[in-house]
């Protein structure tokens, strides 16, 4: 049997525990599960009644974002995946449907940031850049993929920003890797959508975090978007109730 149709098989018989052995409540993987915006989406989803399984480095703090949710024990924990190696993306994918039997969306959360004036930027930075936040974005939704086209539902939401419609003045890598996360929703959105499976992404202004609050001093974070905030957008392109909606960029940008 050929490598890819034996793969195909493989995902098939993966999704097929979803007949076997069906989970009560919707199953929704979280990226970047101890950063700030996923943090704060863990409890949203929770109270929601949906099954998380939170993926990130590291495992102590992922399992005290895990301790505090409504029926903690009932989920999962995926410490030290590395979103750079699609690999373990899959592992992820298949770690969820061991348990779970099922995956229902995903809110990829991971990213990184960095200023630098476009003279002036390196290719060591334009790497980092696309690396963090476009390469995880592809490697996280292309392993997610297979189980929900089976299923002929999911929905998928990630991180873009502002910055990716238009890029300001010293943030050419980190707008360009941004632009290039809208265009791959963009792509997905328009393959998938006969498919019933969603794609969209949220456009966070700058989010009031202790990193961001360090590195501007001299700024007004009050004019600036909650992770929270960013968190209930997120979960509502998850939810059903955006069940019309699919290749979107929806802006949050606080009271800037």
């Amino acid at each position: 049997m050929a490598p890819g149709r034996a793969r195909d098989v493989a995902w098939s018989a993966l999704a097929s525990l979803e007949t076997a052995m069906p989970h009560p409540t919707p199953v929704v993987i979280v990226t970047g599960a101890t950063g700030n915006v996923g943090r704060a989406l863990l409890p949203v989803l929770a109270d929601r009644g949906m099954t998380v399984v939170a993926v990130a480095r590291g495992g102590a703090a992922l399992t005290e974002a895990l301790a505090n949710l409504p029926a903690a024990a009932s989920h999962l924990a995926i410490p030290d995946a590395d979103l750079l190696d699609p690999a373990a993306c899959r592992k992820v994918v298949s770690d969820t449907l061991a348990r779970f039997g099922r995956i229902d969306g995903l809110a990829h959360t991971v990213g990184g940031f960095a200023a630098a004036p476009a003279a002036d930027g390196g290719t060591d930075l334009w790497d980092q850049m696309f690396r963090l936040n476009t390469l995880t974005t592809l490697n996280i939704v292309q392993a997610a993929l297979p189980p929900m086209r089976a299923a002929q539902r999911g929905s998928l939401v990630a991180i873009a920003a502002g910055a990716g419609l238009k890029a300001p003045s010293g943030l050419a890598a980190y707008a360009a890797s941004k632009s290039a996360v809208l265009r791959l929703v963009e792509s997905f959105a328009a393959e998938l959508k006969s498919e019933g499976v969603r794609v969209n992404a949220v456009l966070p202004g700058t989010i009031d975090t202790p990193q961001n609050r360090a590195a501007m001093p001299k700024a007004n974070p009050s004019a600036w978007v909650l992770p929270s905030e960013v968190a209930e957008a997120m979960a509502f392109l998850l939810a059903d109730s955006a069940s019309g909606i699919t290749g979107a960029a929806l802006p949050v940008n606080g009271r800037g």
